[in-house]
């Protein structure tokens, strides 16, 4: 072994090596790969720092200056990374190595600047150490030693791609070591491809697992699990202990609950900070924290000396957690405890839990309280102070105690001096449930209480109400009625008399509840139903005889039960030749109705719908009629008139009806081409441009609207109206004469006309419509509102 190394292990009180790091300082094998599987707590991190030693440092006894890595040691957790950068700087201290780390959570300017500076090992988390090497932060090439400290846990937390990037990026020729609790095939695999010849080196065959560490699966109830990992803390008092949780949830209210109770507490979870975390393991350290509340982030590696009590208070997902749970304790030849809450709902998970563990546990209860004072008066007698002699400081103040106080008053105040500084111990049940039948009730009164299920009325407020007013235990209630408007409630009769004299005569409970004495029992039983008839019974349903019309042939119908059968409710099922009767035959269909001709004013007085023929003039508007009655402003087949600005014969906001065509049924066009839509939205671009498009949206729902074909030189079509045809009596506005008229029907002026008559495109309602000769047509007309029609011309 290297002088340096030799001298360091001496310093810090190593005699003797473990039997991994025995086997790993094989002088046979210095420069091959090693797959090395160990337990927890056997020394692993200073064996494989033993390991490569001679690599790094070859003849020589100490490093030379630093500059590129030599070896990089890769972990899982950030904890385990700065445990280990910890362990190699002592480890190699005397050698003059500089060791840094690469870890999540901290500054990376910080570490790219430790990396430029130089170092010999770099320890490091999986993802940070990608994050360099793709930066560029991290020179590779002088590589001589990869280590792969619980290889298995970086494979399960989901590194192996990571792994496997960082492997692909060093050189070829340097020596890798994988370092494992165990060796599933997926390591196996890891280590066959990235290891040249590697040798297996196992030093659990033959031992048991945890020798050192006590197990003890301790039950209790649900609701005592809490209180049970009190008392397991007061009854070892352990310098340090780790419960282990498997939610941040649990971490959470555990170490609220112990902090409460007088617990120096610190809290380990993935939410925490780098720094946080840190802060807490140096706190467990030092002795300022005594018990660590985790998850199993704690789980791997982390290395408290004196770390004596390992509590599970959630049982694990597996037994590989389980070992790595209770590896914390136990460490390096020293004893511990792993302690496992187990309810009757996990007593059969701890049992498969141990046994794939291959690990014995005593069975048993957790501590009462009476077991944890009689360990605490153990450990009072057993201090050393009773045999240290009085000191010269202590001696006035020592007789000044003896003169004023007896023995008996000395011993006692100590006793609770010394009781007060702890927590106190919980109650616990002995951990069976007992389950005695209750006794038959015995003869009983009926009172009625006037509040049922109208004032929501329930046992669970209802009984001690009545215990608290009647002076009465729940023992002598027997049963509890609640119908709609009362309760019944059965009182046993021996207790009547002081029950009712609790109540008083004026017989009122609370909040207008009033009680009354019944002479006999309630009658409970259901109300007949109405009519007075009872349900017919019902007749037995046929076999099912497969799908009908599966055999490809005619479907047959269903038949319905004949009307003259004479069948009653109350005579029973009535046979199968009764129940059966050919269907009657369908009615003839209704002729299809023309959408709007019920509400035409043109349908016949027959009610028939009105059929298209020979064109009919539709009726002149009239601005003065009525409009005030009731419309569903969607159909104009509903009411008189639509909603302004939707559609009289259809959608909201769209077209009006068509009172030129309407003779006409949906789906039919006009020959030729329109000169656009007549009718739209109102408050939209009033006309301007005389000649522009024709058909162009007037406010309202009431104006009417040409068909295709319909502008001003189209050729009447065939069903149109004879005023259609007119070119003097067509719809134009005013001033829209003169001008060349554009393709279908619509362009520019050729000249203005003479005067404005209307107001400019999207004014007020009740301006001037039309200003700009030329504009689009359909604007807003005069008028307030905007709901006119424009008027058509006289014939």
């Amino acid at each position: 072994m290297i002088q340096t190394i030799s001298d360091a292990l001496e310093q810090q009180g190593y005699t003797t090596l473990t039997p991994v790091q025995e086997a790993v300082t094989d002088p046979a094998l210095e420069a091959s790969d090693l797959l090395v599987s160990a337990q927890t707590g056997s020394g692993k991190t200073v064996g494989f720092g033993l390991a490569i030693a001679p690599t790094l440092l070859g003849d020589e006894t100490r490093f030379g200056p630093a500059a590129t890595p030599l070896a990089l040691i890769i972990a899982p957790t950030r904890e385990l990374a700065l445990q280990v950068r910890r362990e190699l700087t002592w480890l190699y201290g005397k050698a003059g190595a500089v060791v840094t780390s690469c870890v999540g959570g901290m500054d990376m300017r910080d570490e790219r600047r430790a990396l430029d500076r130089g170092a010999h090992v770099v320890v490091a988390t999986p993802g940070r150490l990608r994050d360099h090497i793709q930066r560029g932060s991290l020179d590779m090439s002088t590589l001589r030693a990869i280590v792969l400290d619980e290889a298995d846990e970086m494979l399960d937390l989901g590194f192996r791609e990571d792994l496997e990037f960082i492997l692909s990026e060093a050189p070829e020729d340097r020596r890798t070591l994988l370092f494992s609790a165990t060796v599933p095939p997926a390591i196996a695999q890891l280590a066959g491809s990235y290891q040249r010849d590697a040798v297996r080196v196992s030093t659990t065959a033959g031992t048991s697992q945890h020798a050192d560490i006590e197990y003890r699966a301790l039950t209790v109830q649900s609701r005592e699990a809490e209180n049970a990992i009190i008392n397991v803390l007061r009854f070892y008092e352990a310098k340090n202990a780790i419960v282990f949780c498997n939610t941040r949830a649990m971490v959470n209210r555990l170490t609220t609950r112990f902090s409460n109770r007088g617990f120096a507490v610190v809290a380990l979870s993935g939410e925490l900070t780098q720094t946080e975390r840190t802060h807490a393991l140096q706190a467990m350290r030092d002795g300022r924290a005594q018990v660590c509340v985790a998850t199993d982030v704690a789980a791997r590696g982390i290395d408290l000396p004196n770390l004596e009590l390992v509590i599970h208070a959630e049982l694990p997902s597996n037994s590989d957690t389980l070992l790595h749970r209770s590896g914390r304790t136990g460490r390096a030849g020293r004893k511990g405890v792993s302690a496992l809450i187990v309810t009757a709902q996990s007593k059969r998970k701890a049992e498969r839990l141990l046994g794939m563990a291959k690990v014995k546990a005593e069975w048993g209860s957790p501590p009462s309280a009476a077991e944890v004072l009689a360990r605490d008066e153990e450990r009072l007698m057993a201090d050393p102070a009773w045999q240290e002699p009085v000191a010269k400081d202590e001696r006035a103040f020592v007789d000044r105690l003896t003169s004023e106080f007896a023995p008996e008053q000395l011993a006692a105040a100590y006793l609770r001096l010394y009781r007060s500084r702890v927590s106190a111990p919980e109650e616990l049940s002995d951990g069976k449930v007992e389950t005695r039948p209750r006794e038959a009730f015995g003869p009983g009164t009926w009172f009625s209480v006037s509040i049922g299920r109208d004032r929501n009325a329930e046992p669970r407020w209802l009984l001690p109400l009545l215990c608290r007013k009647g002076d009465i235990t729940r023992d002598d209630i027997g049963a509890i009625r609640i119908q709609q408007r009362e309760t019944y409630v059965e009182i046993l009769t021996s207790s009547v008399p002081a029950f009712l004299a609790a109540i008083g005569p004026s017989m009122q409970l609370e909040d207008g509840a009033s009680l009354r004495q019944m002479d006999s029992a309630p009658d409970l039983a259901a109300p007949p139903r109405a009519g007075g008839k009872g349900r017919p019974e019902r007749a037995e349903r046929p076999a099912y005889k497969g799908k009908p019309g599966a055999d490809k042939g005619a479907k047959p119908r269903r038949e319905a039960p004949a009307a003259d059968n004479g069948w009653q409710p109350d005579q029973g099922a009535p046979s199968e030749a009764a129940d059966i009767a050919p269907r009657p035959a369908p009615k003839k269909p209704r002729e299809a109705r023309i959408e709007g001709a019920g509400d035409d004013p043109r349908a016949d007085k027959t009610g028939k719908p009105f059929k298209p023929g020979k064109a009919t003039r539709p009726e002149r508007f009239d601005p003065k009629a009525d409009r005030s009655g009731p419309h569903d402003g969607k159909s104009g087949s509903k009411g008189k008139f639509g909603k302004p600005g939707g559609k009289p014969d259809g959608k909201p906001g769209g077209k009006p009806r068509d009172f030129d065509n309407e003779d006409r049924p949906r789906g039919d066009k006009w020959e030729g081409k329109g000169g656009g839509k007549f009718a739209g939205k109102p408050g939209g671009k009033p006309s301007s441009k005389p000649g522009g498009k024709p058909g162009g949206k007037p406010a309202g729902g009431f104006a009417p609207r040409p068909g295709k074909g319909d502008g001003p030189d189209a050729p009447a079509s065939r069903g149109a109206p004879d005023w259609a045809s007119d070119p003097s009596r067509s719809l134009k506005p005013r001033g829209a004469g003169k001008g060349k008229p554009g393709p279908k029907g619509a362009g520019k002026p050729g000249g203005k006309p003479g005067g404005k008559s209307f107001g400019k495109p999207g004014g007020k309602p009740g301006g001037k419509p039309f200003a700009k000769p030329g504009g689009k047509p359909g604007g807003k007309p005069a008028g307030k509102g905007g709901s006119a029609a424009p008027r058509r011309p006289k014939p």
